[in-house]
């Protein structure tokens, strides 16, 4: 154990690094259907690894949270606009019922058990894993006509009651969200996180990593021609969705245009779509295989409709565009990161994402037609990232006044609100702020591992030393705390909210407690984003309310601390 516990000391940042990874380790474990999961094992193991006394500067997990919630904020940033309507004045009432609940379990547990001032700020802001009800109640306290050395021991009590619940207060939520509450609803949070895509998506199944669309995916064929005398733009006016790509005379590859003769034996490459080659297998009743060295070079392009493109039915873009000939093909569109459902009399719009396939020069001539061409090239735009996360801080330290309390957002509500907008920029204007998906999923899983790891190894050794002095009674408390609000607002809000979809559900009381970790595993069991706008617009409105409840706490509870008592 010294051995450790030097290793630790010399270099702490091993110790933050050991707690991801055997947290990851330990969250895989089965049993029996239960799984705790990376993010829970994580801060388990940071609580045993924070015995050793571990000093890691706090900054480190400011700056981990601020990369988490800047990702999440970035990926949900389309469609949390586009949710601010009053469809989400549900999402809105449930959160703020759970603070009002958060509130009143609060207080009952303090006037049950005459808890004195301080101890009851610091449950509520264990219980409810609110750190900036520390900050409002030592405010108040402050306040206070009372003896210095009175109110000092209620400060300390703050910190005691908030170490002694806190650890709960963020391994509660997770179980509840991530495994409790489905288990009762019998809901399978993978599915249901893949029908909701496919249900944002107009009706198309989210797609795994590594899969694609093989019945409506284009496909190159070959075929030898029989008869002399046809010409390539013939052929491809002849057989739709499908155009001449590749010309092999005399087993070499030669340049072709429109006007091109073919001759018997030539060997010819047709892209077009699978379900395109009925009428091609049949007029040419020789398919062959791929000649041996030929290689064509396509392209997938995205291409974003300028305002002033004269495209605006789906039909006039075929014709025009993507028609018979043009060696084109429309994969797919987007329209603020939504996917698009292209039926027939769908309308375009300037800043509409199109996803275009085929050979270079004919994509060179569509894109002169319809706007500018997006880089497919993964690379992160550091110039916004950079202005989005200062900007995000800057935010953080806004300061106002809330019915005469002082309220400051901090640098995770500003960071959460950069994310949403530069998400949101880069969807509407896809030439900046660019942040890769692969990118974007490394901060948020990266961030959050971080930053749970070091809530564990930053309040075990506090925590700890409380429950010797206080007993379990506060961290049973704490427990009450944490698990009632959640179980009461969710059934309000499945009955009478009628906020039903299971994904949306766990979403809303996660965000209405705040509890970024919950958030984090919801998203592991999602494996998707469809979780992060009700997240987001309820954990908006559950800061605020949240933030505000240290000064209640300190005006409704009317018991003092006694000085030397804990």
């Amino acid at each position: 154990m010294e051995l450790i516990h030097n290793l630790f000391k010399a270099e702490p940042l091993t110790a933050l690094f050991a707690s991801i990874a055997l947290g990851y380790f330990v969250g895989k474990l089965k049993i029996g259907r239960f799984v705790l999961g990376g993010i829970a094992g994580t801060l388990l193991i940071g609580v045993l690894i924070g015995q050793f006394r571990v000093q890691i500067h706090p900054s480190i997990e400011t700056f981990s949270f601020a990369l988490f919630i800047y990702a999440v904020g970035y990926q949900g940033g389309p469609k949390f606009i586009s949710s601010l309507n009053l469809k989400s004045l549900a999402q809105l009432s449930s959160a703020t019922l759970m603070t009002f609940i958060g509130l009143g379990t609060v207080l009952l547990a303090a006037w049950w058990f005459n808890l004195d001032r301080g101890t009851a700020a610091g449950l509520a802001a264990g219980g409810l894993t609110q750190s900036a009800i520390i900050g409002t109640a030592d405010s108040a306290l402050a306040q206070l006509d009372l003896a210095p050395e009175v109110i000092k021991q209620m400060k300390t009590n703050v910190a005691v009651g908030y170490a002694v619940c806190y650890i709960f207060g963020s391994l509660g939520p997770i179980l509840v969200v991530a495994w409790f509450l489905p288990m009762v609803m019998k809901w399978d949070l993978r599915k249901e996180a893949i029908d909701l895509a496919k249900k944002l998506a107009g009706g198309k199944a989210e797609l795994e990593p590594g899969q694609f669309d093989a019945a409506n995916d284009l496909t190159t064929r070959f075929f030898m021609a029989t008869d002399a005398g046809g010409i390539v733009d013939s052929f491809n006016k002849a057989y739709a969705d499908t155009a001449i790509v590749c010309l092999i005379r005399d087993g070499k590859s030669i340049d072709f245009d429109a006007d091109t003769v073919l001759e018997s034996g030539d060997a010819i490459g047709v892209l077009g779509f699978t379900k395109a080659f009925d009428q091609v297998c049949h007029d040419f009743s020789k398919e062959i295989t791929s000649p041996d060295g030929v290689q064509i070079v396509e392209e997938k392009r995205e291409l974003i409709m300028s305002g002033a493109s004269k495209y605006k039915s789906l039909a006039d873009f075929r014709r025009d565009v993507s028609g018979v000939g043009s060696g084109v093909f429309l994969q797919g569109a987007k329209r603020r990161g939504d996917t698009i459902n292209l039926t027939p009399d769908f309308l375009f719009r300037g800043g509409d994402s199109l996803e275009l396939v085929g050979l270079p020069k004919d994509l060179n001539a569509a894109q002169s037609k319809i706007g500018y061409k997006v880089s497919a090239a993964a690379v992160t735009d550091f110039i916004f990232f950079g202005i989005g996360m200062t900007i995000g801080m800057l935010i953080g330290l806004i300061t106002f006044k809330l019915g005469g309390i002082p309220v400051t957002l901090g640098s995770g509500v500003g960071c959460l609100l950069s994310g949403l907008f530069f998400g949101w920029v880069r969807f509407t204007r896809p030439r900046f702020a660019a942040l890769p998906e692969g990118a974007s999923n490394f901060l948020r899983d990266f961030g959050l591992a971080v930053f749970v790891a070091l809530v564990g190894i930053n309040a075990a050794p506090q925590a700890l030393d409380a429950i010797k002095q206080n007993g379990l009674t506060l961290l049973l408390l704490g427990a009450g705390v944490t698990i009632i609000p959640q179980i009461i607002t969710f059934y309000i809000s499945y009955y009478v909210l009628r906020i039903r979809n299971p994904i949306i559900a766990m979403s809303v009381v996660a965000g209405g407690r705040s509890a970024n970790p919950a958030f984090a595993a919801l998203l592991e069991k999602a494996g998707n984003t469809t979780p992060v706008a009700a997240f987001t617009i309820t954990y908006a409105i559950a800061n605020i309310f949240l933030t505000l409840w240290g000064p209640v706490v300190v005006g409704a509870v009317q018991t003092n601390a006694v000085v030397g008592g804990g």
